[in-house]
């Protein structure tokens, strides 16, 4: 055996053990630990990008900047969202009541994909879908990361467009 490829076999000896070691050492933490218990959360009015009488409480993140983001939503009975899309995926999980999930441009709020507790949906970045509450109302937690933002298919249905006086 040449000495080259005794040195060659000794350092792939060494690196597995190298990069095991490496591995063992727990990773410097980057961030705070979150606790949020149910019965503490500060539910407030949703934000002015959903129609009135949602709710919502924010639990990780901030909305507009590139981090990871939680939030909790709760809509009441009948409450409807119009088409919509989002600039990235959003991951749903209903915690109480039934999210009801359409696709298309067009909302029918009568066929659609129902959504009980405990369901989950994940839906891709820029995918139109309209959403609307169960005769309960539903509670249901969205995960992603920001910047979040949604964006109607029609800006008349945004309940951020002025409205004249004499239509609000």
């Amino acid at each position: 055996m040449s000495l080259h490829s005794t040195i060659a076999l000794a350092v792939l000896a060494i690196v597995p053990v190298a990069l095991a070691a490496q591995t063992r050492e727990a990773p410097a933490p980057t961030s705070q630990v979150i606790v949020a218990h149910a019965a503490t959360l500060a539910w407030a009015a949703g934000p002015p990008s959903l129609p009135p009488g949602a709710e919502f409480v924010l639990l990780e993140g901030n909305p507009g900047e590139a981090v990871p983001l939680t939030f909790r939503l709760r809509f009441p009975a009948n409450y409807r969202i119009p088409p919509h899309w989002h600039s990235v995926i959003e991951h749903v999980t209903v915690l109480a009541g039934t999210l009801n999930v359409g696709m298309g441009e067009v909302a029918t709020y009568s066929s659609g994909t129902a959504l009980n507790a405990g369901s989950f949906a994940a839906m891709p970045a820029k995918m139109v879908h309209s959403a609307w509450a169960g005769p309960d109302g539903v509670t249901f937690q969205l995960h992603s990361v920001g910047p979040w933002s949604i964006t109607y298919v029609k800006a008349a249905d945004d309940p951020r467009t002025p409205r004249p006086a004499g239509n609000r």
